[in-house]
C-alpha cells in the first residue's frame, strides 16, 4: 500500500477557508485510491480544524527545529511527502531527503504566495506590479522550492504560465491541479431567482485580500448599492472576524457582519448575488467556486475571475472601478434574464473547468508515473539537485544550531527552577 504524509503548515478548515477545502479534496483523492494518509503539522490546534481521524488519516503535531521529526519520518517511511505551502518544504525538505530518500516529494502551493505579495505591495502604492515586485526574495525562495522538489501542484493556469514564461520552470516539475469538484451542480438543486433576496459576501478575514474588500464594500461601494436598494441587505461571512470587522456590523444600513459559518451552502443558496470586490490576490477563488456551485451569480474583479473559468463565459459581471462594481451588483440584483444566464454559466464552468474525475485522475496518473521512474526523473533536475544541495546543508546546520540552542534554554531553565 502507498503511504502519503502530508506535512500540513495549518491544520485543515474546509468551512473556513479554500486552501482547507483544496486539502480535504487531495485527502479524499488519495484515500480513493486505498492509500495509506498521514497528516502532521506544526501549528497549533485550530478552533474550527476538520477531524482527520474520524476519516482514518492518523495525526501527529511535529515541531520545527527538532530531531524529533527524524525519529518520526524515518518510522513512517512514506512513499510520498507531500509538503502544503513552500515553507513546509523549506524547514522540513531536507528532513525527509535524508531519512527517506526514496520518497516522491510533492508540494502543494496552494497559490503563489509572492504573486499574492508582488501584488498587495503594488497595490498599497497605488501602481501595477512590475517585475522587480516579482522577482523578489519571496520568489526567490518559492521558487526554489519548486525546483527542489520532485513535482509541484499549480492551482491556477494563470500561475503556470508565470512560472513557465516569467522564471523558466521546467514543465517536468509542474502539474495544474485546480479545486476538484463534484459536477452535480444544477438549477434542480438551487432555489430559483424569486425565491433569493440580498447580497452576500464570504472568506476568511486572517486573509488579507478579503479584509481589504470588506472594507471597500462597507466604506464605499455598499453605500452606492444600499441607495438604490434600500431594503437590501449585505450579509458578512468568514472565519476568525477581528473585532474591528465586527465593528462594522450596521444594521440600520443592511450592512451584517455573520461571522463564521459552518456550511457555506447554507448561506449561498439563499443570496440573490455574491460580491467579491478582490483588489489583490493569487490563486483561485473558493467562495466564487461555492458561488457557482450553489447557482449564486457573482460581481468580482480581474483578480477575483482570474484562471476561474478558461475560455468559457463568466457567472457573473467583472468590474474594478467602486462606482461600476456597484452599478454592475444592482443591475444583476434585479435583472431576473441576465442573472439565470449566469447562473447556468456558473454550473457551465463547474462540470468543464474543475471536473472531479478528470483532475483527480491526471494527477494521479503523475504521481504514478513519477513513483516508477524518479531516479531518471531527478537526474533531468540538476537545477534542484544543486538546490538541494546547498539549501539543505545551509538549512540543516542552522536547525542544528537552534535545536542546540533551545535545549540549552531549556537546561537554563530546570537549572533555574531547581535552585
Amino acid at each position: 500500500m502507498i503511504h502519503v504524509l502530508i506535512i500540513g503548515y495549518v491544520w485543515p478548515e474546509p468551512a473556513s477557508s479554500a486552501a482547507g477545502s483544496r486539502m480535504m479534496e487531495l485527502i479524499q483523492l488519495f484515500q480513493k485510491q486505498d492509500w495509506k494518509v498521514s497528516f502532521a503539522s506544526p501549528a497549533t490546534l485550530s478552533e474550527h480544524m476538520f477531524d482527520l481521524d474520524s476519516i482514518g488519516v492518523s495525526t501527529t503535531s511535529i515541531e520545527v527545529n527538532d530531531a524529533s521529526f527524524d525519529d518520526y519520518v524515518r518510522e513512517q517511511q512514506p512513499d510520498i511527502v507531500l509538503f502544503d505551502r513552500f515553507m513546509m518544504e523549506e524547514q522540513f525538505g531536507w528532513r525527509v531527503e535524508k531519512h527517506c530518500p526514496s520518497a516522491l516529494r510533492v508540494l502543494d502551493t496552494e497559490d503563489l504566495h509572492f504573486l499574492r505579495h508582488a501584488r498587495y505591495q503594488a497595490f498599497k502604492q497605488g501602481r501595477e506590479v512590475s517585475k522587480q515586485d516579482l522577482f523578489g526574495e519571496l520568489a526567490q525562495r518559492e521558487v526554489a522550492s519548486i525546483l527542489r522538489s520532485d513535482l509541484s501542484l499549480i492551482i491556477s493556469t494563470a500561475e503556470m504560465q508565470l512560472l513557465e514564461q516569467e522564471f523558466s520552470v521546467d514543465s517536468n516539475l509542474l502539474h495544474y491541479c485546480p479545486f476538484m469538484i463534484s459536477s452535480d451542480c444544477s438549477t434542480e438543486n438551487t432555489p430559483s431567482f424569486e425565491e433569493r433576496q440580498h447580497f452576500i459576501s464570504i472568506g476568511n478575514f486572517r486573509h488579507t485580500p478579503n479584509w481589504d474588500s470588506v472594507m471597500w464594500l462597507s466604506q464605499t461601494i455598499w453605500p452606492m448599492i444600499r441607495k438604490s436598494l434600500p431594503q437590501a441587505e449585505l450579509r458578512v461571512y468568514g472565519s476568525y472576524p477581528p473585532k474591528k470587522a465586527t465593528q462594522l456590523h450596521n444594521p440600520k444600513q443592511g450592512f451584517l457582519v455573520k461571522g463564521w459559518i459552518p456550511d457555506a451552502s447554507e448561506v449561498m443558496k439563499t443570496a440573490r448575488v455574491c460580491l467579491a470586490p478582490l483588489r489583490f490576490g493569487a490563486g483561485l477563488k473558493g467562495k466564487l467556486i461555492d458561488a457557482m456551485c450553489y447557482g449564486t451569480p457573482n460581481v468580482t474583479t480581474n483578480i477575483g475571475a482570474e484562471a476561474m473559468s478558461g475560455d468559457l463565459p463568466w457567472s457573473g459581471k467583472i468590474s474594478y472601478a467602486a462606482d461600476e462594481f456597484a452599478g454592475s451588483a444592482i443591475e444583476l440584483y434585479n435583472e431576473q434574464d441576465q442573472w439565470q444566464q449566469f447562473q447556468k454559466n456558473g454550473f457551465n464552468i463547474i462540470q468543464t473547468v474543475f471536473n472531479k474525475q478528470e483532475h483527480g485522475d491526471a494527477l494521479i496518473n503523475r504521481i504514478s508515473d513519477y513513483l516508477n521512474t524518479l531516479d531518471t526523473h531527478r537526474l533531468e533536475n540538476f537545477t534542484g539537485a544543486m538546490l538541494r544541495h546547498h539549501h539543505h546543508k545551509s538549512t540543516e546546520y542552522m536547525a542544528q544550531w537552534i535545536e542546540s540552542k533551545n535545549k540549552l534554554a531549556d537546561l537554563k531553565l530546570k537549572s533555574l527552577n531547581n535552585f
